[in-house]
């Protein structure tokens, strides 16, 4: 019997454990923390061996294959140790791509990939058997055990795609390129651009590759690497025989002849950034034969992602937004160009070496205020102290939406869009815009 181990008991490590068991392997999970309640009782449910708060070597070294966690790093002693063992190290899209035929649509990037994984699965789940997981919804691996979709939308990170052998999807969407995750790739942003393209490492010419063709990053990277899969690039600028682009206001998109047309005002979500967004989505969908009617009705009701440009409520005529899943300046810099009134703005959590230069021009000409939400907001004070009048620290939630509450006149917005990881003060960024939510609601 084959020993699978699992470092990591969250939502990919148990359901990387279901199939491991439904498979045969021995089956061990490890996790230096502590696991979930719910995620233990689907072990002891299942008669799975476990561990929490330790990693016990002899139970680990003695492994077939490991799964790892993708909040694991390399260079974590534990994982060196694996790999001198030379025991096989996967992710669990890797592990569990093997134990289905059904089509994958991967989507990976810096940015949007959770609204274009999103948008993606909304439209073709109006004609299409499928899930949507990877770094979404439930673990891919126990969708495999449990539901076998024809079809799967994963949202899939660098991390994830760092462990990958074999995976290889049907279509491979890459959204963009930003610096991001740098500590995780020794501070080189090649490594991390390499990490991303491994999404089509493993595609043939009878595979599609969509990404955005005004992306410098991936220009670049694409010059000097050959690809084997069919390229379907989209521009906001450019003109394409195949692939998608904008002519008189209208997204335009061509397979082969074939072509769809949407106005762009009638997409639901504003920003340039979700017009690619929906390019994208909407080529997957136009490779997988749906029908136009469909994807334009799709693209229309689609109410968007929680804590994505999320609009919380209007009191008193200000408009309230959730952005806490901008943590990089790159997502935050997307919020910003879409604001269309004057901004108070938070921002701040923990930096990963953020730069805030491309910033300067929207908050120069959209924020009226700035409070800054962090345990520690030096490097925010010194680099926007004297571009807005206003500029305040707290370390609460509910302080930095009243401030907010008292600056904000008629007809302004008030904007939750870190541009840093949120660690430092909260648990996730989804805690981080629930207590926004929730601040707001009690205003």
């Amino acid at each position: 019997m084959k020993r699978l181990v699992i470092l990591g008991g969250g939502e990919s490590g148990v359901g990387t454990a279901l199939l491991g068991k439904a498979k045969g392997y021995e089956v061990f999970v490890s996790d230096k923390g502590e696991i979930k309640k719910k995620y233990k009782d689907v072990l002891l449910h299942n008669e799975i061996e476990w561990e929490e708060k330790q990693h016990s070597e002899h139970k680990i070294l003695n492994a077939d294959i490991v799964m790892k966690s993708p909040g694991i790093p390399d260079k974590v002693n534990l994982v060196k140790q694996i790999r001198e063992a030379d025991i096989p190290i996967v992710s669990e899209i890797e592990f569990a791509s093997n134990y289905t035929n059904a089509t994958l649509v991967a989507i990976t990037g810096s940015n949007g990939k959770t609204t274009t994984a999103s948008l993606t699965h909304h439209i073709l789940k109006q004609e299409l058997n499928i899930g949507l997981a990877g770094n979404i919804g439930d673990s891919f691996a126990k969708q495999i055990l449990e539901e076998d979709y024809e079809n799967y939308v994963l949202e899939v990170s660098s991390f994830q795609l760092d462990d990958i052998k074999d995976f290889k999807p049907k279509i491979a969407i890459l959204t963009n390129i930003t610096p991001d995750h740098l500590d995780r790739y020794d501070y080189k942003f090649e490594n991390y651009i390499a990490s991303k393209f491994r999404i089509i490492e493993n595609q043939t010419e009878d595979d599609f590759f969509i990404y955005d063709a005004d992306d410098p990053v991936i220009e670049s990277w694409m010059k000097s690497n050959p690809i084997k899969s069919q390229k379907l690039p989209f521009s906001l600028t450019k003109n394409f025989e195949n692939g998608a682009f904008i002519k008189d206001k209208n997204i335009i998109i061509t397979i082969d002849n074939n072509q769809i047309t949407m106005p762009i005002k009638k997409l639901a979500l504003d920003g340039k950034h979700n017009v690619k967004n929906a390019m994208a989505a909407s080529t997957a969908a136009h490779l997988l034969k749906i029908r136009k009617q469909t994807i334009r009705e799709s693209l229309e009701n689609f109410q968007g992602v929680e804590h994505r440009l999320e609009n919380v409520l209007r009191i008193n005529k200000v408009q309230y937004i959730n952005d806490s899943k901008a943590t990089n300046v790159n997502a935050t810099y997307f919020a910003l160009e879409s604001m269309q009134a004057p901004t108070i703005w938070i921002v701040g959590g923990e930096d990963k070496g953020n730069d805030y230069k491309e910033l300067f021009p929207f908050v120069n000409e959209k924020v009226k205020a700035i409070i800054c939400l962090g345990v520690d907001n030096a490097k925010l004070m010194e680099t926007f102290g004297n571009m807005v009048d206003v500029i305040i620290e707290t370390q609460f939630m509910s302080e930095a939406v009243k401030i907010a509450y008292k600056i904000a006149s008629a007809g302004d917005n008030v904007l939750l869009s870190p541009a840093c990881a949120s660690f430092d003060l909260f648990e996730n960024y989804e805690d981080r815009g629930r207590q926004f939510k929730e601040a707001v609601r009690k205003l």
